[in-house]
């Protein structure tokens, strides 16, 4: 694979993002080559006005672009006015929902790539908004992309984990229209809208209010996934995005990214930072406040994460390495569990370690206590516990309430609630926290030593996971990120 420069190519380009979360990748570009073009970056609100609000409260204004102002100086603000042109728009519409006529017009003129960051990332989300933007969602993209006159690559920014729940040696390879994990036949994405349709229909004939229609919703994601034998709503409507835009791209060359679970920053624009906490850093959180006192998982098993400026670089090389080439489908793990794999029960002990040293004050200026967390290597000796420790007490309380009125109503359902509450999250973090896969990355690795042959561009666009030192980027980088970024 022959690369060249990657700073070369982005001068003088016009590139669409889609979703604020592509804010990384266009801040990194915008950074490193300040003569591109323009980037259009495409954002969910009322209108124009509050989509530019948006932009300077969720992007400019964070910290994030501290260094790009260092870096731009006096000429920040200019060149972010010229460079950058907020769109008002939703992925879930046709023509991406642009209402400007004249705008819509001159970016099909100009763009010469089209980058799609825009997802709904919770697992347990309704099934009809998750249908809307992460399996619609990159469809309309392609879709506009494919009447733009200069555009010739897609990239489509998806997760590893559209696997599923598999095992071993995970290949980089692409879903094709209907296929399943499972074996079963039948999955038909033009008729998963149509059931969405109807029960939505059914729902509101029926007069339930929006909680139920929600509810609903949310449960109708998880059978469907189940169905076919995805875990949940998230990585089944990002499976079948995939299956869309493979299926229609044409003469489009088309990169799907893969990251596995997305960390803080290595060290690009500084070491640990991090927005919301996502997978691991919700066990993060929990732990660091004194609320998990438990872990349910397998300490064996790898926990592949990579930090978020390494997938940024991986998307950026792959976009030019894809630009000029036949229209192919080109897919990208981007990972660790493969070239340096870490454990749980690392992470276990980086949590044990970090907040025992350096432990989170409380709103009255006091430190948590941790402790050593309990491990449940298995959902059935979690369900186990539970089992003897709460359901006795359901059960006296069940009893008193029968005896006494109901006076103790509220203390058995706030319990009973609890307890729901905490077996439906083990069961959404189940197929990470006890994941035996391994992700094939033999297509990055050719574009890491492509990358790797240009000496003054190889420390910008790093994306090598054999570089992280997991013990000092845990306990000196991202345990400090989340605690300053999302605490």
């Amino acid at each position: 694979m022959e690369l060249g420069s990657i700073l070369q190519f982005l001068e003088n380009k016009t590139i669409l993002l889609t979703g604020v979360t592509g804010f990384l990748a266009k801040k990194k570009i915008l950074r490193v080559q300040p003569n591109v073009k323009k980037l259009y970056l495409l954002l969910r609100a009322a209108d124009a006005t509050s989509a530019s609000y948006r932009f300077h409260s969720e992007v400019i204004g964070k910290d994030l672009f501290r260094v790009a102002k260092e870096t731009l100086g006096a000429n920040f603000d200019a060149i972010i006015s010229k460079k950058i042109i907020v769109v008002c728009g939703d992925v879930f519409y046709g023509d991406l929902g642009i209402k400007d006529s004249s705008l819509r017009e001159e970016m099909m003129n100009e763009l010469d790539i089209v980058l799609n960051f825009a997802a709904t990332t919770n697992f347990y989300e309704r099934y009809d908004i998750a249908f809307g933007t992460n399996t619609i969602g990159p469809k309309n993209v392609i879709c506009f992309a494919k009447t733009c006159l200069k555009v010739k690559l897609f990239v489509q920014i998806s997760t590893a984990y559209v696997c599923g729940e598999s095992s071993g040696l995970i290949p980089e390879k692409p879903y094709r229209l209907g296929e399943t994990l499972n074996g079963v036949s039948g999955l038909d994405i033009d008729y998963e809208k149509k059931l969405i349709d109807t029960k939505l229909d059914e729902l509101r004939a029926q007069g339930v209010t929006e909680t139920e229609i929600k509810h609903a919703m949310k449960d109708m994601g998880t059978e469907r996934a189940k169905r076919y034998g995805w875990p949940n709503t998230y990585v089944f409507t990002k499976a079948m995005g995939e299956m869309l835009i493979g299926n229609i791209k044409g003469n489009l060359a088309l990169v799907i990214i893969r990251p596995s679970m997305i960390t803080s920053t290595f060290k690009d624009p500084f070491p640990g930072w991090i927005e919301g906490a996502r997978t691991i850093d919700a066990l993060t959180v929990s732990y660091g406040k004194g609320k998990l006192t438990f872990f349910v998982v397998d300490l064996e098993s790898i926990v592949d994460v990579i930090p978020g400026d390494m997938v940024v670089n991986a998307i950026i090389a792959a976009m030019v390495a894809h630009a000029n080439q036949p229209c192919d489908e080109v897919i990208y793990h981007v990972g660790s569990s493969l070239q340096n794999p870490m454990r749980y029960s690392n992470f276990r002990d980086y949590l044990i370690q970090y907040f025992t040293n350096k432990p989170w004050m409380d709103k009255k200026g006091k430190p948590i206590k941790v402790n050593k967390p309990t491990i449940f290597n298995s959902i059935s000796n979690f369900n186990r516990f539970i089992k003897i420790r709460y359901w006795p007490l359901l059960k006296v309380l069940e009893l008193a309430n029968i005896v006494f009125c109901q006076i103790f109503v509220n203390t058995y359902n706030n319990l009973n609630r609890k307890i729901k509450l905490v077996k439906q999250l083990v069961e959404l973090y189940r197929p990470y926290l006890f994941f035996h896969g391994i992700f094939d990355d033999s297509n990055l690795d050719k574009l890491r030593i492509a990358v790797g042959m240009n000496d003054k561009e190889d420390d910008i666009f790093f994306m090598d996971p054999k570089s992280i030192d997991w013990d000092n980027y845990f306990l000196n980088s991202h345990i400090p990120g989340v605690v300053k970024f999302v605490f």
